[in-house]
């Protein structure tokens, strides 16, 4: 248990009582403050009266007194004032002890946890909207895996829709196109598949004598035979080791990844199984979920020509999660506008007999200045062209910043910066809000930016390279000035901040910790004099500095981003 946990557990264990504790407005007013509302009305005393007697009682606490100085009663709050003689060391050493695991701890309780997530489609370009998705469901990862859960993130590939067949009738038709393809790097082959989708859609919205064609390459994918089958495999291959180089980019690993046409056989089972039990039923020769009676509407399962849609495959891949992993919850990372799709499957595995906590994780849309994005009008930006957006940008402010620099050191910085950027901004918000990306403004040295947390980072790393060795015995107590206690306590919040974003299931509350923290760094280090002070003084700073590095590392390694140590 971390200092300030253990503090507030004292308090909890002396007043025999679950206490609201907040932390007040300002912190002249105290480091902690409970409000005594809900004790006084079950006791049935007056919160004033109470709030002078629990003071008292505080204040009198053998248990309490090397780590409170001193407890006041404000009409009906009480605010608590901590011991910095006591606390500073115990959250320095603390820090310093665990470094890379401080803040993780064991809530979770070993509790298996499968989150999918990064479910894109192979024919198709990975774009800023998927980068959303990829970042928000990597770091609920970390998140769920530094609380002590067993965490097991997979991804689900659909590689067998409508979207595919499209894809293939496009090139059948386009041979220039295709050979075009083929010739170009297996680097390349993935991302531009899915240009041939983007002008797939445009060509068929004008020829409506080619959907019977486009259906029929479906049918015969789904047969797992013949010609189309063949160039099903070879494109789908393209797009898988796509999807493997962006991931390697971006640092994710995943335990497992499904694929729809690996599941499907099974779905069409369990479908036609579930039409026998009457939980599905048959409908003008379609299958459908009739939902009404729980206010969820109908979800078609099958279309009428006996082709699959998305729910089946979705079925069967819940069972195979139930069955083959010992897991209590199981996180779906989808966009908003599947909220109602996936109550429906929830109900759907709910009547099949499955009580495990099912939750949909939804994030709303990514967008652009100009507006919505959509990879069928082309308003997009692909993963790729972003990356090379970013990279580009970065690597200008790189070299002006640092025209001394070797090719090779600018380069590996500019490309670092560029990921941090990117994810930052992904993760940033909380997932119900809309993201409006100007990579430009990302990529500023000031505000609410990873430049600037990574310009933060370094900068600390800067000032612990210059300083020189300590040579007297660490006196703590020479963290006196007001700017020190308000980092420091910020430190010890840094545990709590990690349960309260993965109870949440909201990484922004990390991102917004780490922006704080380094202005309280900023204010700090700009204010106060700390290679320059007396030697004692210095010693006790650097280490308040080393500790506030080691956390920004830490929380910039939660969102999935790597610290620059020199930038």
């Amino acid at each position: 248990m971390e200092t300030l946990d253990q503090i507030k557990s004292q308090l909890s264990q002396t007043l025999k009582n679950d206490l609201d504790i907040s932390y007040p407005p300002s912190p002249e007013l105290g480091d902690l403050s409970l409000a005594l509302f809900g004790l006084a009305k079950a006791s049935g005393k007056n919160p004033i009266e109470l709030a002078q007697e629990t003071a008292e009682k505080l204040n009198k606490s053998p248990k309490l007194k090397t780590a409170i100085k001193e407890v006041r009663a404000v009409g009906p709050y009480v605010n608590i004032f901590l011991d910095y003689n006591s606390f500073t060391p115990a959250v320095i050493k603390s820090i310093k002890k665990d470094q890379d695991d401080y803040g993780r701890n064991q809530s979770g309780k070993k509790a298996g946890v499968m989150i999918e997530y990064s479910n894109g489609n192979t024919h198709k370009e990975l774009h800023i909207g998927h980068l959303r998705n990829i970042c928000l469901g990597d770091t609920i990862n970390r998140l769920l895996d530094i609380s002590g859960h067993r965490s097991l993130p997979v991804s689900y590939i659909n590689d067998f829709g409508i979207h595919v067949a499209k894809t293939l009738w496009y090139l059948k038709n386009n041979q220039k196109e295709y050979q075009k393809l083929i010739k170009s790097t297996p680097k390349n082959r993935g991302y531009l598949l899915g240009s041939a989708y983007k002008e797939a859609t445009a060509a068929l919205a004008e020829n409506e004598t080619a959907k019977e064609a486009v259906g029929k390459i479906m049918q015969e994918i789904e047969s797992q035979k013949g010609e189309n089958y063949q160039l099903w495999q070879k494109t789908r291959d393209w797009s898988i080791k796509y999807f493997q180089s962006v991931y390697q980019d971006l640092g994710v690993k995943f335990k497992k990844t499904f694929y729809e046409s690996e599941v499907i056989t099974s779905g069409l089972k369990t479908v036609k199984e579930l039409v026998t039990k009457g939980v599905l039923k048959k409908s003008e020769g379609a299958i459908i979920a009739d939902l009404e009676k729980y206010n969820l509407g109908v979800l078609p399962i099958i279309r009428s020509d006996g082709t699959a849609l998305y729910p089946v495959a979705d079925l069967a891949l819940a069972v195979k999660k139930f069955r083959e992993n010992k897991i209590q919850e199981s996180i779906y990372v989808v966009d908003v506008r599947q909220s109602l799709y996936f109550k429906q499957l929830f109900k759907i595995l709910q009547l099949m007999g499955y009580e495990q906590k099912m939750t949909h994780l939804a994030y709303d849309f990514v967008t652009l200045p100009s507006g919505m994005m959509s990879s069928r009008s082309g308003n997009v930006i692909t993963y790729h062209e972003l990356i090379a957006q970013a990279k580009e940008l970065a690597l200008t402010a790189t070299k002006d910043k640092h025209p001394d620099w070797s090719q090779k050191k600018i380069t590996q910085t500019a490309s670092e910066l560029a990921f941090s950027t990117i994810k930052f901004e992904m993760l940033k918000v909380s997932a119900q809000k809309t993201i409006t990306f100007d990579i430009k403004e990302a990529l500023k040295f000031d505000g609410y930016t990873a430049t600037y947390l990574q310009y933060t980072h370094a900068r600390l790393m800067s000032i612990g390279r210059k300083a020189p060795r300590a040579k007297s015995r660490l006196d703590y107590s020479q963290l006196s000035e007001p700017q020190e206690k308000h980092l420091l306590f910020r430190l010890a919040q840094y545990p709590e901040t990690i349960r309260h974003a993965k109870d949440n299931y909201d990484p922004s509350e990390i991102s917004k910790y780490l922006f704080e923290l380094c202005q309280l760094a900023n204010d700090y280090y700009h204010a106060i004099p700390i290679i320059k002070s007396a030697p004692k003084t210095r010693d006790a700073r650097l280490e308040l500095i080393a500790a506030t590095r080691q956390i920004i590392k830490n929380g910039l390694e939660l969102l999935g981003i790597k610290a620059i140590n020199e930038i």
